[in-house]
């Protein structure tokens, strides 16, 4: 897989990831903790992974290369 996903992109992704996934284990019930917790694991999933599978068929490249 080609990195797609820049820094600042990987910071936001996986903050968000980390937030929603707290939430979804905490504070929210039923199926919506199950959605939220999805969407956060795939936030957290792309960042760590540095691409996004939409991105690429988007065309879209966050990532510097040098």
């Amino acid at each position: 897989m080609k990195k797609n996903v820049g820094k600042t992109d990987r910071i936001i992704r996986a903050i968000a990831g980390a937030v929603l996934l707290i939430a979804a284990l905490t504070a929210l019930g039923g199926g919506l903790a199950w959605v939220v917790g999805i969407i956060g694991a795939v936030l957290f999933g792309t960042a760590a992974a540095s691409h996004c599978p939409p991105y690429t068929l988007l065309g879209i490249n966050t990532c510097k290369t040098r």
